[in-house]
């Protein structure tokens, strides 16, 4: 029987539906996806599930990863929370996984993704939702990319996804020490290959950490 955190999407054969670039909406929940201008139909793409922090919505992940999405040919799958943050944070994985799930679905129908670059990421609740959601779900993704994140409650280990860690050293909203600097030794104990950043500044994902970690997430660079 599966679990309320496990997702059952995945990935198809090569997808051939033709679409403009920019940002569509979905027929299943209220996410958006941006299809970035190098993307071909007849080409696999990564995939990045970019989740929102509270009281943000799908719009806000876009604008975070659109540089590095139309630069290194990402396609990006927003959702939007249905409360004004995600539900494992408040009563564990619920409405915000299945629907999750169902975007997952259309995406994966209707374009070319490349399965073995699929990541889940996301800033300050969104990312400690994707650690949530990545670490119990590591058969579907392949890495797990966390902007500042506060906590991690996966449902339980599935998969090694590859794990890429960023906070500021300024932050004042989730503090370094309490978090990130708590939460890598824990991955890492738990033998997950973890790349961690620490970056001068406060509670936010600046260009060049984004494209430090999108770069790393494709195989382009190391740290």
């Amino acid at each position: 029987m599966r679990t309320p955190g496990a997702l059952a999407a995945r990935p198809l054969d090569a997808r051939v539906h033709p679409t403009q670039p920019g940002i569509h909406a979905l027929d299943a929940g209220q996410g958006l996806v941006y299809v970035p201008v190098s993307y071909r139909m007849e080409q696999p793409a990564a995939l990045i599930v970019m989740l929102h922090g509270a009281g943000e919505d799908a719009m806000q992940s876009i604008r975070v990863l659109r540089h590095v999405a139309d630069r290194d040919g990402v396609l990006l799958l927003a959702p939007k929370s249905r409360g004004a943050t995600w539900d494992v944070l408040v009563h564990g994985f619920a409405e915000d996984t299945r629907e999750i799930d169902g975007e997952l679905r259309e995406v994966f129908s209707r374009y070319a993704v490349d399965a073995a670059h699929v990541a889940v990421a996301g800033f300050s609740d969104g990312a400690s939702y994707a650690l949530s959601l990545g670490l119990s779900n590591g058969e579907l993704f392949s890495h797990v990319l966390a902007f500042s994140p506060g906590f991690m409650a996966p449902e339980e280990l599935r998969g090694r996804p590859r794990i890429y860690v960023s906070h500021g050293i300024a932050d004042r909203v989730l503090d370094v020490d309490l978090c990130s600097r708590s939460l890598v030794p824990r991955l890492r104990a738990n033998g997950y290959a973890v790349q961690y950043l620490e970056f001068d500044g406060g509670h936010a994902v600046p260009p060049e950490v984004a494209t430090r970690a999108t770069r790393w997430f494709l195989h382009r660079e190391e740290g």
